[in-house]
Formats: structure tokens, sequence, C-alpha cells
């Protein structure tokens, strides 16, 4: 998903003139409901993007509410969106865990005209409306060539991801292109951690403690990199490996500040939620006829088809000014 940056700014546009109407007469009802639906709720990385959908909600004055399993659980996720459709819901965003499990669903909830957004993790051969998320290559890319930089051009890297999610595969794709440029990078190990956070630890414990070749390890998700944290601290060799982190779990961003994680490549799933939640409101209030289709190859589209909420490194250099941002947003969302 290369989308060209000026493609999306005028996409994004007609969205953009209602987020600005807010002084208007609030034309939703009080018991619309908008529902979030994830794979791993407890995260930080969605209660961040909880807090985005409350602000949304509170400046429509609506309902809003996140449902999921608090573990990684692909078939939960399944059940809640099934009990969120039988709610009747105004809209549902949806990270979809794993796009063969949930776009049955999507497309069934499309053709009850129950309007569905995918967030974070698209579903691109369902019927959903449009993706709002990161650009995961780009993100990939980022990340690899900041690994690059910090390994000099040479090394050995282990990855932990997730490979039958659509945006890791991505994300993997875009740091494979970035040592491309640098042959004496290889990585010598990809780890499905399956959702467990305990397999990253184990993994690197091993290969810490068996003195391995292993000069940076790097994480497509969130839960993986504090462990990889934990276990480098626990054997005093911070500064030893590159670690490039993904999101901004607390636990990543304490082992940031205390130099054993080099950097974390940031989405903004406040953005995402807060943006989706958006886009559902005003697609309740005005629900294109028919509400689906292919609208990939139509010329007269009423949404984009993606729209890319950017991604940055965090590393100690703006961690102070992202912890204020983040602090502000999140107490302004009554989290």
């Amino acid at each position: 998903m290369r989308t060209a940056n000026w493609a999306l700014i005028a996409a994004g546009l007609p969205a953009a003139f209602f987020l600005m109407t807010g002084c208007m007469t609030n034309p939703h009802a009080p018991n619309e409901k908008y529902v979030l639906i994830a794979a791993n709720t407890k995260v930080p990385y969605w209660q961040n993007a909880l807090a985005g959908l409350n602000h949304a909600a509170s400046e429509m004055k609506v309902k809003a509410e996140m449902v999921g399993p608090d573990t990684y659980d692909t078939k939960a996720e399944h059940d809640e969106f099934q009990r969120a459709v039988a709610q009747k819901p105004a809209g549902i965003l949806i990270s979809a865990a794993d796009p063969s499990v949930m776009t049955p669903d999507i497309n069934a909830a499309v053709a009850q005209n129950i309007p569905v957004i995918t967030i974070d993790a698209d579903a691109p051969d369902s019927k959903r409306l449009v993706f709002i998320g990161t650009d995961n290559y780009n993100a990939g890319e980022l990340g690899g060539h900041l690994t690059s930089k910090l390994l000099n051009g040479k090394g050995n890297v282990v990855i932990f991801t997730m490979p039958n999610q659509g945006n890791l595969k991505d994300r993997l794709r875009g740091y494979q292109s970035a040592f491309t440029e640098h042959p004496d990078i290889k990585i010598s190990q990809i780890v499905d951690i399956h959702g467990d956070p305990t397999v990253a630890f184990d993994t690197t414990k091993n290969l810490v403690s068996t003195k391995a070749k292993v000069d940076a390890f790097v994480c497509l998700e969130a839960i993986a990199c504090p462990e990889v944290g934990e276990v480098i601290n626990r054997e005093n060799l911070g500064g030893k490996y590159v670690v490039v982190a993904m999101d901004t779990d607390q636990r990543t961003i304490d082992w940031i500040q205390k130099g054993v994680v080099s950097a974390s490549i940031a989405q903004k799933p406040f953005t995402m939620a807060y943006y989706g939640a958006k886009v559902l409101g005003d697609l309740h209030l005005h629900p294109p006829t028919p509400l689906s289709g292919n609208w990939n190859d139509n010329p007269t589209a009423p949404l984009p088809t993606f729209v890319d909420t950017g991604t940055f490194i965090l590393d100690k250099g703006n961690i102070g000014s992202f912890l204020q941002a983040n602090k502000l947003a999140t107490s302004s969302s009554g989290q």
C-alpha cells in the first residue's frame, strides 16, 4: 500500500470537512453506538485506541465501547464481532488479526447495512469500507533503515513476528527491502511468537545464554520487545545489542529510557480510532448507496481505500515530548 501522500490528502479532504463542523447543532442521536473490536484489548496499544474512540464519541455525543479478548485470540475476536453485529450498532471498527477469519463476518455485517471500517490490521478482500492505519511496508522500511544505521551496516538480526497477520507480513517485507541495501546485514532467524510474549523471552534468553551470533533484535509487534529488554537487562547487557521495538508499550518506553531498547517504530492507534469513529459517524448520517461495492476501481468512490495515519521513531531524544502529548490526549478522553 504505497499510496502517494498527495492522493491520501486529497481523498481525506471530504472527511476532514466534517471533522471541523463541531460548532453546528449535533445531528447524532444519543443512543447511537460505535464499537471497536480488537484481538488483545489489554495491551497499552489498544488502550490508546480506546482513548481515541472515547474522544470522538464525546465530541459526537454518542455511545462507544471497545470489546474483544484480553489475550491474543482470533476466534474470540470473531465471536465478539458477531455479538456486536447482533446489537445493530451504528458502526464497527475492527482490527482484523486474521483476515481469513474476519472477512465473512465483515461481509455479513455490511450486508445488514452496518458500516465496517478496518483499523490497524486490514481485511483487504472483505467489503470493509476503508482501511485506516499504518502503511506497514513503509513502517518496516523505516525500522530497517534505522536498524541498519544502528548496526553500521553489518550484523545478524533476529526478528519476532506473527506471520499470519497481513500487517506484520508487510512490515517484514519493508525490513527485508531496507536490508538489501546492506549485504552484510543478515536476518538469521524469524521467530513466530504465536501471540505469546514468553516465546520472545525464552528465545532471547536462549540466544543470549548460548552467545549466539546475534547483533540486533527486531520486533514487528508490541508485545515481544519488552521481553527482549527484560532478558538483556537481567544479563546486564544493555548497549550490547541493537533492539528496535514496535509501538509504545510502557515497558518499551521504560527500556528506551534506560538505554536497553534502542528505539521503537511508533504507530498512532489514538488517531486510527478517533478518525475511524468520525468517519463511521458521517457514514451513519449520510450512508452511501450502495453501502458496499467494488470501490477500489471506482473513480467516484465516496471514500479512499486506505488512509495512512503514519509512524515515527521514538527514542531517547523525543520520548519526553511524546509522554507529555500522550498524557494530555488520554486525560482529555476521560481515560
